[in-house]
Parts: C-alpha cells; sequence; structure tokens
C-alpha cells in the first residue's frame, strides 16, 4: 500500500483518490505496519501491561471535567476516558472506520471522523452519546475546530478537499480543495487553517473564507500536524522522511526541520510551546522534543505502532494512542515514563482531550 500512499507515486491526484477509494477498508491499518517493515523499524521496549477496561463507571463524588476520546479504527466506536482518574468511562458508537478525533473549545462536543462512512460524528461530552451525523467528502481522515468552536475542518483523503462543517447547523458550508491525500488539520486563532497533503508533500493554508491562500513544503508524506496556543508556530510530522518541519505561519515558510525518529506520526504541544510531543510509530515510541533546539530529550517506549497523540490542558500528562496493541499510554512528561495503559478498541487511531 505504501506506493498508493504518495512515496514518489507516479500517480496523479484521480488515480490515487480512486486507489483509496478502491481498497479504502485496508489503507489505514495496513500503511503504517508497511512503513515499519519496508524501512526495517525494530520494536522499542514492551510497554506495561494495559490495564483492563472492567470498571468503566466515573467517579460518582467528583464531576467529571476533563475527557479524552479516542478513534477506534476497528471495531467502529470512540472510547472515553477520565482523564483526572486515569480510568475508562464508557463506550460510544459512531460511524465505521473512524480515525481523527478533535475537541470543541468550550468542552462541549468532539468529532469523530469515520473514514469508511464519509461522515463526521457529534458526540455530546455530558452524555457521552452521539448527537449528529454529518456527511463529508471521501475518506474524511481528521475532524478538528476552528479555535472559536463555530466550525470543524473534515480532511477529505479519497477527495482531496477539506469539509468545512458548521457546528450551529451541522452542516457543511464550504469545500475548498487542497493537496492530494489530505490528513491533518491544524487551525490558528486568527481563523487560519492548515492542512497536511501526505500525497503531495505539502501544507495547504486555508484563509478564514476558506479560500487556499497558500502552499507550504515539507518533508515526505506529511502526517500529523500541531498548532501551538498562541499560534506563532506550527509543527508537521513527516512520517515518510523520520522530520518534523516547524513553519513560522506569518511568513508561511519552514524555518527548521528537525530528523526526528523514524517515522513520527501524531503530534502534541505543551501549553507553554516549549515541549513537542511526536508518537515514533517506527519506534513504538513517544519523542519528547526541545522546541528551542529540536533536539529530543527523551525516547517514552509505548505500545506497538502508536498513532495519535493529545496532551492534558494543563500540560502534566500526554496520552498516545497504540494501534496494534489496542491501547492508549498515558505519560507523565516530567518523568517521561508512562504511568499506566488502558485497554481501548480495536485499533485505536486518532484522540482528543477536552479542554475543560
Amino acid at each position: 500500500m505504501l506506493r498508493f500512499l504518495g512515496f514518489g507515486c507516479p500517480y496523479g491526484a484521480r488515480r490515487l483518490a480512486a486507489a483509496v477509494s478502491h481498497r479504502r477498508s485496508r489503507v489505514r491499518t495496513r500503511t503504517r505496519v508497511r512503513i515499519r517493515l519496508m524501512l526495517g523499524f525494530a520494536p522499542a521496549a514492551p510497554p506495561p501491561s494495559p490495564r483492563p477496561a472492567s470498571k468503566a463507571e466515573p467517579d460518582k463524588g467528583f464531576p467529571m471535567r476533563i475527557v479524552a476520546y479516542v478513534a477506534n479504527s476497528g471495531s467502529g466506536t470512540a472510547s472515553s476516558f477520565d482523564v483526572r482518574l486515569e480510568r475508562p468511562v464508557t463506550t460510544t458508537t459512531v460511524g465505521s472506520g473512524p480515525t481523527g478525533v478533535g475537541a470543541a473549545p468550550d468542552g462541549s462536543h468532539v468529532y469523530v471522523a469515520n473514514g469508511l462512512s464519509d461522515s463526521v460524528t457529534f458526540i455530546e461530552t455530558t452524555s457521552h452519546k452521539a448527537v449528529a451525523t454529518v456527511p463529508v467528502g471521501s475518506y474524511p481522515f481528521s475532524a478538528f475546530p476552528s479555535r472559536d468552536g463555530s466550525q470543524v475542518f473534515a480532511a477529505n483523503w479519497g477527495s482531496d478537499n477539506v469539509s468545512v462543517i458548521d457546528t450551529a447547523s451541522r452542516k457543511v458550508i464550504a469545500t475548498p480543495a487542497v493537496g492530494e491525500l489530505p490528513h491533518s488539520v491544524a487551525t490558528l486563532p486568527d481563523g487560519t487553517t492548515l492542512v497536511t497533503n501526505s500525497g503531495t508533500n505539502n501544507v495547504t493554508v486555508l484563509s478564514k473564507a476558506h479560500e487556499p491562500v497558500a502552499q507550504i513544503p515539507v518533508g515526505d508524506f506529511p502526517s500529523g500536524i500541531v498548532a501551538t496556543v498562541k499560534g506563532d508556530r506550527v509543527y508537521v510530522a513527516n512520517t515518510g522522511s523520520g522530520s518534523i518541519s516547524a513553519i513560522d505561519p506569518v511568513t508561511r515558510k519552514v524555518v527548521a526541520t528537525w530528523p526526528v525518529g523514524k517515522a513520527p506520526l501524531g503530534l502534541g504541544v505543551s501549553p507553554d510551546g516549549r515541549r513537542l510531543y511526536a508518537a515514533d510509530s517506527g519506534a513504538d515510541s513517544l519523542l519528547v522534543i526541545d522546541t528551542a533546539t529540536g533536539g529530543v530529550l527523551s525516547q517514552v517506549p509505548v505500545g506497538k505502532t502508536p498513532q495519535g497523540v493529545a496532551v492534558s490542558p494543563g500540560g502534566s500528562r500526554v496520552w498516545v494512542t497504540n494501534e496494534d496493541s489496542d491501547s492508549v499510554s498515558v505519560i507523565d512528561p516530567t518523568l517521561t515514563k508512562v504511568r499506566v495503559t488502558l485497554r481501548t478498541g480495536h485499533n485505536p487511531e486518532g484522540i482528543a482531550i477536552s479542554p475543560r
């Protein structure tokens, strides 16, 4: 499958999209494993055994305000966890092949991109129930909100565009074209949106009016993307290059490229912007990176084929999904070790933590 996903592929955008559509049920679960095999990656030390999700009731003595949601692409569900207690809450049925997750700024909802259903599910975080399903483009890989919460951006891997959803009406209001095989989305305080394009090795910049205004070249197979809280830096994981690109959103240029890890994928950033966290899917580890120098400060072994990364609001915990271990690792970034490993559904990928 690696040949179809942009590593020197001679096919054009339409043939790439057709190939993805034809074999869509196998793209996500096979791609990461084949990347590792083709590039000769060896697994890191095994993580702690996952804690079973047998007791899934929240603590009734205190209100649960911060929740982590994990998209289980192999089971069509989203697992939720109490971030404070580090324990499972419940499982919500969503669409088929869910991959990306985004959390509303006010914490009221999370949004799940259903890759095999061509839709985005809205989950209300108090009840943990799916309250709406919005049809979008072909194979949406990620669903991420604007900073003001008024819109959600679904990167449609199979149709080379982005569906802009109005969160009030829960309808698509725009569908701007981007590059080939759009993967993930980051949004900025000024209303700008950035989208990684795995097939064309670049990042599309969308204006507040959802118009493509720039294409920023990055490394091979760009996947994960994250912006700082202030919006003064954007980081892109170049999975095929084993590197991370740092982008200045004002100049819309890459200001640094850091060779880190074997196949960095999901990204998270600390609230103060001083630390970047990258899931190295090729080494089964979480990389802790100094954003001032690009140096790797530590490498924390997690589960097999880590995918998504989410940072708790205060920055005291980093959560990492492990696709081939059916688990999520909870890490203390100050001690750089796994605190606990929790069971998820099958093939967990995206993760988001409600901000409050």
